[in-house]
């Protein structure tokens, strides 16, 4: 918020205590003595403490919190525009090539960059979600199916944004230890995949074309497996199970 250490804790210490003396800011908040001064004078220039003389005695006062959060807010809009501007007219243009895979580490960038790409998504959306998945980005699904259509499938999840399918009870979606893959993928251009990020922090990018379509060719054959099983009146899971043992057997 542009403060020091020294500017936050006198401020903080106002805000505790009310109307008081420079010295009482400083025991407070443990700025010294000797600098006490020149901070509140740096917090009155700044328009957040009020410095006026009470019984022949200078003393300080903040400015209502609330006004204090307005004002601060303000000032962060207009510094967030001004630097989305200059490295928005910075950041180098030139198209991708079309094979990039990066590896994605940690929870909050992988998050970032799937709400990024959903906010992007012009044509269409490919999911393939869990539970776990879908609750970090329901308010970002929900404000895309909006604009435009999101198709693919879901585990666990209650109450999809329309057009998902919903997978079927396997032994596979009801085994506690399964992993909790997932799958983005926005207008045929960009795809973010990897496991659930409570096991591994681990993701990965790619705008390579190949990549992109066998994963949502990957998603389209889960839909319609998940489809003709449900239709059916025999027993294909069983079917399917005993299949898949036969294919992967050594």
């Amino acid at each position: 918020m542009n403060f020091n250490e020294y500017e936050a804790k006198a401020y903080i210490s106002l805000v505790k205590l009310g109307t008081v003396t420079a010295y009482q800011v400083s025991k407070d908040s443990g700025v010294p003595r000797a600098r006490i001064y020149e901070i509140l004078d740096v917090l009155v220039e700044k328009g957040i403490v009020i410095k006026e003389e009470i019984d022949e005695t200078m003393q300080y006062s903040p400015i209502q919190v609330d006004v204090f959060l307005e004002k601060v807010q303000s000032n962060w809009k207009h510094n967030f525009k001004e630097i989305s501007t200059s490295l928005k007219e910075l950041e180098k243009v030139d198209t991708l090539p079309n094979n990039r895979v990066m590896t994605l580490k940690e929870k909050e960038m992988i998050i970032s960059y799937c709400q990024t790409l959903l906010k992007k998504a012009k044509k269409r959306i490919i999911i393939s979600m869990w539970d776990d998945m879908y609750d970090v980005l329901k308010e970002d699904l929900e404000e895309a199916a909006k604009r435009i259509d999101i198709k693919g499938i879901t585990i666990h999840v209650e109450n999809p944004v329309s057009n998902l399918d919903t997978h079927r009870p396997t032994h596979f979606t009801e085994t506690p230890t399964s992993e909790h893959w997932f799958i983005l993928s926005v207008d045929e251009q960009e795809m973010i995949y990897g496991p659930s990020l409570e096991a591994r922090n681990l993701a990965f990018y790619t705008n390579d074309p190949v990549h992109i379509y066998l994963l949502e060719d990957y998603i389209w054959h889960d839909v319609l497996v998940n489809r003709i099983v449900k239709s059916s009146n025999e027993d294909l899971d069983q079917w399917i199970s005993v299949e898949r043992e036969v294919f992967f057997k050594n």
